[in-house]
């Protein structure tokens, strides 16, 4: 099957629900586009052609809609994945970040083994907003010995400035801009 949606036609998949989780944020949600055939294909594959000129070993997913994108795109680009996880989920000895959020903070880990020393890295997620779990995946990506590619998003909420955060990120590109 061949991916014939534009930007805007999977724009218009993903669903607008006002005032969730709480009042006055607008979440976009994904399940809406993914669930269409020809959109997740779209997304998908504009994602990868963003990379298609780097030399990818993996593809970092961050929990939990950062595998759905990462492991479709990392067997189109045929390059291996990892994942992010939060705490207490990965069995192996793990590196762990943490970053700080509107109220309070939160923790991501990586296995310690996950990265070659070298080895070239593209951090995928479904959303970019203030950055900050992005930003520590990409601390954990270089404190694995891995060089940083870049960071990968479906959507981003320009508002929200979460691109100034990765400007030691490598090459950050988003589909959809909200």
């Amino acid at each position: 099957m061949t991916a014939t949606l534009s930007i805007e036609e999977v724009k218009n998949k993903i669903r607008a629900i006002p005032d969730f989780p709480k009042k006055g944020i607008i979440f976009r949600d994904i399940t809406t586009g993914i669930k269409d055939p020809k959109a997740l294909h779209a997304m998908i594959d504009y994602l990868c052609d963003q990379y298609k000129d780097e030399k990818i070993d993996y593809i970092a997913g961050i929990e939990s809609r950062g595998f759905i994108f990462g492991m479709p795109m990392a067997y189109k680009m045929n390059c291996g994945f990892i994942t992010i996880r939060k705490p207490n989920k990965l069995p192996a000895k793990t590196i762990s970040e943490s970053y700080d959020l509107e109220y309070g903070s939160n923790t991501i880990e990586i296995h310690e083994d996950a990265i070659e020393k070298g080895a070239n890295v593209l951090v995928v997620d479904d959303l970019l907003a203030t950055g900050g779990t992005a930003k520590a995946a990409c601390n954990l990506v270089k404190k694995a010995g891995g060089k940083l590619i870049g960071a990968a998003f479906l959507i981003e909420l320009n508002d929200l400035n979460g691109r100034e955060i990765l400007k030691d990120c490598g090459k950050v590109v988003s589909m959809l801009q909200y």
